[in-house]
């Protein structure tokens, strides 16, 4: 199953990914207990699925599996009736947001890939390197990535991105991947000149409107491998990063080991896992991102992550 959240009639829903459709999940849950005579659908849907993402990885594992009977549900409706109820949308009728909009945390690991770590002429760290980023400078598919006025060193970064369900304090890596709810593509777009002005990497990794993350959260039911993943970055339709996630460094049981020995994970954190070599700041000659370009990112299985890039003073 994937997950998409999504503005529709400038209301925060989310749903399953079914096709060129998304069914609504808390819509359809309370359907599916209408059917079975709850006299409170909508709470009872509530309790099975949530209200919103954040609440669906809160219920954890019952969720998927209320999501599951409830798309069952839909499916064997009227496609006609299923529409009227709001139940299925097209995904071409909705604003995509963040497959999370609001995580409690964005963890992110640094140098995790070793060609990476080579170009940019650095070591191999003994442990994970990670840094905070903030919600707020998330991106949605399709929407701008903004080049602040302050800076033109604005730099992609194609990343696999896992985001946490059942949270936990110092996981042992043996139960680390139970902790997984699922994946996404993320673009971890940094303003290098701020990035290297100190050692740690806060300003450069934090400035509005540069965070990509999506298009959707694929839950581990469709993805057998995610240390077997192809992942791709374009600028313009020319290929500047290929990697696999084989060729990490650290695997995602160590990285959640590693972060959750220092503080406590929750659902819907997330935490991209680092970019394979390519970047740009160490081509010869550097090259950045400038407005109008494209940048997309590809990850296997879990789709392709799409933004244009503006000027700042473009947005005001």
């Amino acid at each position: 199953m994937r997950l998409a959240t999504y503005l529709q009639a400038g209301q925060e829903r989310f749903g399953a990914v079914a096709g060129d459709t998304v069914i609504d999940l808390n819509r359809a849950s309370a359907a599916l207990a209408r059917c079975a005579g709850h006299a409170a659908a909508e709470a009872a849907a509530d309790a099975a699925v949530g209200a919103d993402v954040l609440q669906f990885l809160e219920l954890d594992a019952p969720a998927v599996a209320a999501a599951a009977e409830a798309v069952a549900h839909v499916k064997a409706l009227d496609r006609a009736e299923a529409r009227a109820g709001l139940l299925v949308t097209d995904l071409s009728a909705v604003k995509l947001l963040p497959p999370v909009p609001r995580p409690p945390k964005i963890i992110c690991v640094a140098r995790n890939y070793a060609e990476h770590a080579k170009e940019a002429g650095l070591e191999i760290s003994p442990i994970p390197i990670v840094f905070a980023r903030f919600a707020k400078t998330l991106v949605a598919q399709g929407d701008p990535v903004v080049r602040p006025s302050v800076s033109d060193e604005f730099d992609w970064e194609g990343e696999l991105a896992i985001v946490i369900g059942k949270g936990g304090h110092r996981i042992s890596r043996e139960n680390a991947m139970e902790h997984i709810a699922g994946y996404s593509v993320f673009n971890d777009v940094t303003v290098r000149d701020y990035q290297f002005r100190v050692t740690q990497y806060t300003s450069g990794k934090n400035f509005s409107a540069s965070g990509p993350f999506g298009p959707f959260l694929v839950l581990p039911d469709e993805v057998a491998d995610p240390h077997k993943l192809d992942l791709r970055t374009e600028v313009n339709g020319v290929v500047k990063q290929t990697g696999n996630t084989s060729d990490m460094i650290y695997d995602l049981p160590t990285i959640i080991e590693h972060v959750s020995e220092w503080i406590e994970l929750e659902p819907g954190d997330v935490i991209p896992t680092g970019t394979p070599s390519g970047v740009g700041f160490k081509r010869n000659p550097p090259e950045f991102l400038k407005p109008g370009d494209t940048v997309s990112v590809t990850v296997e299985g879990l789709g392709t992550l799409t933004n244009p890039v503006v000027d700042e003073e473009s947005q005001r």
